[in-house]
């Protein structure tokens, strides 16, 4: 589980709450097709019930709960074939947020960009998928800031977080390097302002993960 430590800046305590349950469903802590009740999640998280209840509310928005009265809380499963849905859905808005991320990066966004991929590339040298899916968030938070688009942003967050569940599954034992590769090459275009190839690097990563999506239906 990641830290609910945020390193001195302010978040709100139900923001932490989410991050560390999406956490824990991306990374299969919590096993698809699993039920938890509100109770487990309070104690295992170690939020209050108010941040954890509001955690739970954004997650079944974004479709990786399902909140079933008097029966429980089902974390979503997990069907191959979905991959691919997801990045059909996903493919036409990280092109918009990656062309207008190098129209409008700021240095503050430039910064967390440099971090996210810095962070991928250790996570990389390392093996470590946790800490890559952690940059991997980073990057997509970084890209959600530098395109000022919050309409885009808001519609890829919860594509981005299933992908990253998938992927996860399917795909962490061996596309580390691969996959760091084609994200870096998405930072340098947006960092160089070029909104061309930014789009370009955002085609061949969704492409990539398109491709991993389809051999993992196909199994």
């Amino acid at each position: 589980m990641i830290s609910n430590d945020t390193s001195g800046t302010f978040e709100p305590v139900a923001t932490r709450a989410y991050r560390v349950l999406e956490h824990m469903i991306v990374t299969l802590e919590l096993a698809p097709s699993c039920f938890v009740t509100e109770r487990a999640l309070i104690e295992r998280l170690g939020f209050g019930r108010t941040p954890v209840r509001e955690a739970i509310q954004r997650l079944a928005w974004e479709g990786l709960l399902d909140v079933r009265p008097r029966a429980g809380i089902a974390v979503a499963p997990l069907h191959p074939g979905d991959w691919l849905r997801v990045i059909d859905a996903r493919r036409g808005i990280e092109v918009v947020l990656a062309r207008s991320a190098a129209r409008f990066v700021t240095r503050e966004a430039a910064d967390l960009f440099h971090e996210a991929a810095l962070a991928m590339q250790k996570a990389v040298i390392s093996g470590n998928v946790l800490s890559f899916i952690q940059a991997d968030k980073q990057l997509d938070e970084a890209l959600a800031i530098a395109a000022g688009n919050p309409f885009a942003a808001r519609v890829a967050a919860p594509l981005q977080t299933h992908s990253r569940r998938f992927w996860f599954r399917y795909k962490a034992d061996t596309g580390l390097a691969e996959s760091a590769e084609h994200h870096v090459a998405l930072i340098r275009s947006i960092l160089d302002g070029d909104e061309e190839a930014a789009a370009k690097d955002a085609k061949k990563l969704m492409a990539l993960l398109r491709h991993h999506a389809e051999a993992a239906a196909t199994r």
